[in-house]
């Protein structure tokens, strides 16, 4: 047989895939902490600032909500991925490797963090049962505490029931939202423009850092950490000797579920300003907080002080349930104790009910929980970059040194931030 007759054999290949495509089904079964964990950036604090910003600059400040948003993936993709990676929760890895007096002081900074989300989440959620109906905002706060009870109380039914109810949460919000940009008819063109072009000026400036320096809200960095401890020890239980391919499983898709979730909550906060820039800010009617939905009712129809009130209800709840949930994270991680979350329930929402029966001016309240939370960041977001960096922590899952280049500059960025914020609120209001 001549040599021309000889059939040629393709070449030999050796195809390795080292990770699962991302088939629709499964993905969804990792859907789910990033969109809990989003919920801390649509909280009433969020409220209160984009429509501030919306009412007297415009549209002018959307580009601040893209580059925070920017931030906010890299943070939350850390915290889980340390989660994910190690099997532990934030907390619990600062008590593994940081000394007894650091932990001591984290452990108090995330309380007062933790404590200062959690009355400024309740105080919301109980502002939108009022705006609603019209009740007394004490009866309000006693009924938003029933429901977040319930709320919690899904948990018992399975923690991925938790997450669905959430997400129908932020999935409410965003409806919401969409009915109001729906009528409001706002300059695109100009939305364009603020979201592409950096500007800011002398008089708006506070309200940009202010922006940018909620852009991390610490306990929701402590509690994406165990939000995907469930799913790791699913995994675990499924395939104990295949542990390596399953982490980087997990980790792909909770990158997916976290690009999904926070620039879903990127959109929601921009509607925010374009609502507050297409109503207030056109029309030159001043914004009041508490009183948003009735200066709504000359300019559009009624329903949209509805749909404005019911928002802020559905994120003063969620918020305030994940806040919960952050909490026991906390005292459990770094005390080492088993902890209740009803009984952290309970807890919180004296100061909460202390604060409202006083008759408090709740934006100042939501002002001075901003501050609280400006002084917790550095001692949340330090660890978590110290921790992600590590070899001994991470194994095989350390940052990359691009990734840690993109950590120290975001660190950096949010707490110089933060300082100036702390500094302006400090020596302008109080």
């Amino acid at each position: 047989m001549s040599e021309a007759a000889v059939p040629k054999r393709p070449p030999f290949r050796v195809r390795i895939k080292l990770l699962p495509t991302l088939k629709r089904g499964e993905m969804w079964r990792y859907m789910g902490p990033a969109f809990v964990a989003s919920v801390a950036y649509i909280d009433p604090g969020n409220f209160a600032a984009n429509f501030e910003g919306g009412a007297r600059f415009g549209y002018t400040l959307l580009w601040v909500l893209l580059w925070s948003n920017a931030m906010a993936i890299l943070i939350q993709y850390l915290s889980a991925k340390l989660g994910i990676a190690t099997g532990k929760t934030l907390p619990q890895n600062c008590r593994a490797y940081f000394t007894e007096r650091t932990n001591f002081g984290l452990w108090i900074a995330a309380e007062l963090a933790a404590v200062a989300t959690d009355l400024a989440e309740f105080l919301g959620a109980a502002l939108g049962f009022y705006l609603l109906f019209g009740i007394p905002l004490f009866i309000a706060a006693l009924i938003t505490a029933v429901v977040v009870f319930m709320m919690l109380a899904v948990e018992l039914y399975g923690f991925r029931r938790l997450e669905q109810l959430i997400m129908v949460f932020v999935f409410a919000i965003a409806g919401c939202y969409a009915f109001e940009l729906f009528i409001v008819h706002p300059d695109w063109h100009a939305v364009a423009r603020g979201v592409l072009i950096p500007k800011v000026s002398s008089s708006s400036i506070e309200v940009a850092v202010a922006m940018l320096g909620a852009t991390v809200m610490p306990h929701v960095i402590y509690l994406h950490s165990a939000l995907v401890q469930h799913r790791v020890r699913e995994d675990s239980q499924h395939s104990p000797t295949n542990q390596w391919m399953l982490t980087l499983r997990h980790l792909r898709y909770e990158l997916v579920d976290v690009l999904m979730a926070m620039n879903g909550a990127w959109l929601i906060n921009s509607a925010m300003i374009i609502m507050g820039a297409a109503v207030w800010f056109t029309h030159g009617t001043p914004f009041t907080f508490d009183e948003a939905h009735l200066t709504l009712r000359p300019i559009l129809p009624a329903v949209s002080g509805v749909a404005f009130a019911l928002a802020l209800l559905f994120s003063g709840l969620s918020s305030s349930t994940v806040g919960t949930m952050a909490g026991q994270v906390i005292i459990e991680g770094f005390l080492d104790i088993k902890f209740s979350v009803f009984l952290r329930r309970f807890i919180t929402i004296i100061p909460a009910l202390i604060v409202i029966a006083l008759k408090l001016n709740p934006l100042r309240i939501l002002l001075l929980s901003q501050v609280v939370l400006s002084f917790a960041i550095p001692f949340a977001l330090v660890p978590l970059v110290l921790l992600t960096r590590s070899k001994t922590v991470m194994s095989d899952m350390v940052n990359s040194k691009s990734t840690n280049s993109m950590a120290y500059t975001v660190t950096v960025l949010i707490i110089a931030l933060n300082l100036l914020l702390l500094y302006r609120i400090v020596g302008g209001e109080f």
